[in-house]
C-alpha cells in the first residue's frame, strides 16, 4: 500500500491484522442475526441442565454467545485488541467453531453459513479501502450509538452520522 496504489489489495489484507480485530469484534459484539433457525433434536437430551424433550426444538441465541462474561471480559465493551497476539498480530481465532465457540456470528459446525469465509474477506477489503480513501470525522455533538434494532438483520438502530472526506 504505497503512495502510489489506488486501493487496498486482497494480497495485503493479511498485513493489517488490527483491521481484521475491529471486524471480529464488530461480529462479536454486533452478529448479524441474534439467533439461528431453530433446531430438533432426534432424541430426549439434557442440556444446560433442561431435558429437552425428543423433537423438540432448541434455539441458538448467536448474540448471548458473543457476550458471555465467562467466556469475554468485559463483554459489552468494544475491544478489537482481544482478537491480537501478544505480538499484535492475528491470533488465529477459530470462527467456524472446529475447535471451540465463542462467537458465532454465521453459525457453527456443519450448518455454518457458506459463504462466511467470501464475508469476511469482503468485509476486510471493503473496510480497508474505506479507511484509505476516506477520512471519517464524527459530526460535532452527535455521539455514536451503538444501540441496535431488529429488521431483516440486526442494524443501528439510529444510523452513524459521519463527515466523510476524500483523501487526496
Amino acid at each position: 500500500m504505497g503512495e502510489t496504489e489506488d486501493e487496498v489489495r486482497e494480497e495485503v489484507l493479511h498485513k493489517l491484522p488490527y483491521l481484521k480485530a475491529v471486524i471480529l469484534e464488530g461480529l462479536r459484539r454486533h452478529p448479524p442475526v441474534h439467533f439461528l433457525v431453530p433446531h430438533a433434536v432426534t432424541h430426549d437430551v439434557v442440556l444446560g441442565g433442561h431435558v429437552v424433550p425428543k423433537n423438540g426444538s432448541v434455539n441458538f441465541m448467536v448474540a448471548d454467545v458473543g457476550w458471555d462474561p465467562q467466556v469475554w471480559e468485559d463483554p459489552m465493551a468494544f475491544k478489537p485488541e482481544r482478537f491480537l497476539g501478544s505480538g499484535g498480530g492475528e491470533e488465529g481465532f477459530d470462527l467456524t467453531g472446529s475447535r471451540e465457540i465463542k462467537m458465532m456470528p454465521f453459525g457453527a459446525g456443519r450448518r455454518i453459513c457458506p459463504g462466511s469465509g467470501l464475508v469476511v474477506l469482503h468485509l476486510e477489503y471493503f473496510l480497508a479501502n474505506l479507511v484509505w480513501k476516506f477520512e471519517w470525522r464524527a459530526v460535532e455533538g452527535d455521539d455514536v450509538d451503538l444501540s441496535e434494532k431488529q429488521e431483516f438483520t440486526m442494524v443501528m438502530k439510529n444510523p452513524l452520522q459521519a463527515h466523510i472526506i476524500p483523501r487526496i
